[in-house]
């Protein structure tokens, strides 16, 4: 008996294969079982180290606020990151700052 992954549409087990494609009997989907191993999306620091959620990163470049005077310095520590969708990869928290958006490319995994 095969195991096939669950509909990731309505997270039905009954999912069977009809050629290439997957498929949900309960809600209709298809899908393509390599999408799904490509649309897991890496997020890299700037040394190419995996982040995930909930890791600490420090900051390697003066980051200037738009908006403000104020800058995030080289060396800053940045505490449990969430990762996301979008132009800016990491929302976070920073200490005397507040809730900002961060790139990767200007970060390191510490």
């Amino acid at each position: 008996m095969s195991t096939l992954p669950p509909c990731p549409a309505c997270q039905s087990a009954y999912t069977y294969e009809d050629g290439a494609l997957l498929i949900c009997p309960e809600c209709g989907h298809e899908w393509s079982p390599e999408a799904d191993a490509e649309a897991a999306k890496v997020w890299r620091d700037a040394h190419g180290n995996v982040l995930a959620d909930g890791d600490t990163v420090t900051v390697i470049k003066d980051l200037k606020i738009k908006g403000s005077s104020s800058v995030v310095k080289v060396g800053t520590r940045v505490k449990n990151i969430r990762l996301v969708e979008g132009d800016h990869d990491i929302d976070c928290k920073i200490d005397g700052i507040g809730q900002m958006g961060l790139k990767t490319e200007f970060v390191k995994k510490a």
